[in-house]
């Protein structure tokens, strides 16, 4: 029974696995077949609807969300431009891989160059805006001139495209310098805020090799999200058809935005879509749920348990393992009589004989010096007194206390007393002096035996 289940799982995983195979092939044959002429195309996957008023702000350089993509996919976006020098060989480049980008267009490049503006547009690409005058403080900008940067790059590219339509409400502020008030502004008008997942730095002096390798690892570190490139470098012409060969041979794909009309709504999706890495069912996404109040049906204690209530197996246990050693079981009594006190110990215990010797820690002697006698251990005071104390024959001279001593190791020295005095502000030693007779000295000799 267990063996047909688990053959009918597998043949339910392996059709499931064919059918994506088959999808993906399907999709990728579409791609080819969008794109005539380049069989090897690598193409635009699908095309992404979405609301600017719902979703205000987007790219996680900057803000919470992004675009709402699955993993390997990607948006192509271009600033700074039209620069017929170099947009019109990036435009070439993304038509022979039928791919389809944003670009984010400077109102005064578009004065410049209104032809450059209608290439955009009539390859199939979304035609944004990137202020007038592209200032790289915005952010200090005076509200109102900011205001104005955007109301008149919005106007320039409008003018240029010459049929009367506007560019899509999407705006990236130049150098990705937001500000607060600025992103108050443009949500008021509806438009979409773009900022980026990652860039490739092409607006840096850095060789188009280093532009392809940027753009790879950061991408390949994210799995997906909206690349920043510039269609005014010709370090970023250079780069661009390695990035995209790289990007079709790593199973990427492209996706092209565009914004929500009354004719065309918003594709359908998920609050958690548009965060780049939105968290699964396994991990908690804020805390721990609140617990909800419950109501008691009844408030009433419950009683405590009676002795007789309990188990008594254990006891059994115990009962069977005193007989089988032969140990009889207590009494009540010899329970009751073993909480007696024990006995106190006499104070005989603590005295000590009279002749014992007690053997005192002292403190060991410091290292004689030349001309300086050692002074004497701490305790040898303490035991002269204690000797003299005890026997009338006893002197608490130090020099015998110290012969006295009753620790092995000690041999005590007593230093002479010293008399101290100050002479011109030091302190001087003098020695001690005998008192002699003043009289003439009268030598006796020594008496002799009869």
């Amino acid at each position: 029974m267990v063996a047909s289940i688990w053959i009918e799982v597998q043949k339910r995983s392996l059709a499931a696995f064919s059918l994506v195979l088959l999808a993906c092939g399907a999709a990728q044959t579409a791609i080819a077949a969008d794109c005539p002429g380049h069989p090897d195309a690598l193409g635009t996957s699908r095309t992404l609807v979405v609301d600017p008023r719902e979703h205000p702000l987007i790219g996680t350089m900057q803000y919470r969300e992004t675009l709402p993509l699955a993993d390997h996919e990607v948006v192509l976006t271009f600033d700074d431009g039209p620069l017929p020098k170099y947009s019109n060989q990036i435009l070439e480049i993304l038509a022979s891989q039928c791919v389809k980008a944003t670009f984010f267009l400077v109102g005064r490049q578009a004065n410049a160059n209104p032809e450059g503006v209608r290439k955009v547009r009539n390859a199939g690409h979304t035609v944004a805006t990137h202020t007038q005058n592209h200032p790289t403080s915005m952010n200090k900008l005076p509200i109102d001139r900011a205001r104005q940067e955007i109301d008149d790059g919005i106007a320039s590219v409008t003018a240029a495209l010459g049929d009367g339509t506007a560019p899509v409400p999407f705006v990236r502020i130049p150098g990705l310098a937001r500000a607060d008030a600025i992103e108050e502004y443009a949500k008021a008008r509806g438009i979409q805020v773009w900022s980026a997942d990652f860039p490739a730095d092409d607006w840096r002096h850095v060789p188009a090799s280093r532009v392809y390798d940027l753009a790879i690892q950061r991408l390949e570190a994210k799995g997906k999200g909206i690349l920043l490139l510039h269609d005014i470098q010709p370090r970023t012409v250079a780069a661009l058809p390695r990035i995209l060969q790289e990007l079709k041979a790593r199973g990427y794909r492209i996706v092209h935005v565009v914004p929500a009309t009354a004719e065309r709504p918003a594709t359908p999706t998920e609050p958690q879509q548009w965060l780049l890495h939105p968290p699964t069912e396994t991990v908690a996404i804020s805390r721990w749920p609140k617990i909800p109040r419950f109501v008691f049906a009844e408030t009433n204690m419950l009683p405590a348990p009676d002795m007789a209530d309990l188990d008594r197996r254990d006891n059994a246990l115990f009962d069977r393992a005193r007989r089988v050693r032969g140990i009889p079981p207590p009494s009540p009594l010899a329970q009751a009589s073993s909480a007696t006190s024990l006995p106190i110990p006499a104070a005989s215990v603590f005295r000590l004989p009279e002749g014992a010797r007690v053997t005192r820690l002292a403190a060991t002697s410091r290292v004689n010096r030349p001309g300086r006698a050692a002074p004497t251990p701490r305790g040898v005071e303490h035991f002269a007194s204690a000797v003299s104390a005890k026997s009338p024959t006893a002197t608490a001279h130090p020099r015998r206390v110290a012969h006295q001593a009753p620790h092995a190791g000690l041999v005590p020295q007593v230093a002479p007393k010293r008399a101290e005095g100050k002479k011109n502000g030091r302190a001087v030693r003098l020695a001690s002096l005998k008192k002699r007779p003043s009289g003439p000295k009268v030598e006796t000799a020594a008496p002799t035996a009869d």
